[in-house]
């Protein structure tokens, strides 16, 4: 049962941050003309084309990605809560509050790791190689994040210690997600 249940989280977790990560993009207009951009496009189809039948983007914005990633937080939430253990009782309307509550927690926590991911792959391949083809997507990606924080922390010696700002914060904000 571990073991099934291990792989459905892998799974879910796997589409679900594809699904936030074309949100994300989206969000910041980043282009999905490269590697990535074409990767996570072809993954997330599946979910995002039929949705947005029915939920249609407004002002730039694609909600069908965010519902899609919302849903699939929301079926793994719901598996957890019924393999668990614990006897939840016989509130209903406690039941499903819980499962949404998880499922908002499981969306910010992840949109938090792929930040941090991004600044942290923007960081190394600023030093290892700045002309990577993933480098204009992952700064694109994380501009938005570093530019607030680089108006108040100078470079230093030509280093650029926002990221580390960054990251540092957003850490701090996991601790209370």
């Amino acid at each position: 049962m571990q073991a099934l249940l291990f792989l459905v989280n892998a799974v879910i977790g796997f589409f679900c941050t594809l699904l936030l990560l074309r949100f994300m993009m989206q969000m910041a207009r980043v282009s999905f003309a490269g590697q990535l951009g074409d990767f996570v496009i072809k993954l997330t189809n599946w979910a995002v084309k039929p949705l947005r039948r029915i939920v249609p983007g407004v002002a730039g914005v694609d909600w069908a990605s965010l519902i899609a990633a919302l849903w699939l937080q929301l079926a793994q939430a719901g598996l957890l809560l019924a393999l668990a253990p614990v006897e939840l009782g016989a509130d209903t309307v406690g039941t499903l509050l819980m499962i949404l509550m998880l499922a908002v927690r499981g969306l910010i926590r992840l949109a938090i790791y792929i930040v941090i991911g991004a600044v942290l792959l923007q960081a190394v391949l600023s030093w290892v190689n700045p002309y990577s083809p993933l480098a204009p997507t992952v700064n694109q990606l994380s501009r938005p994040f570093l530019d607030p924080i680089r108006r108040f922390v100078p470079t230093i010696s030509g280093i650029d210690l926002s990221p580390l700002v960054l990251i540092l914060l957003l850490n701090v904000l996991l601790m209370f997600v």
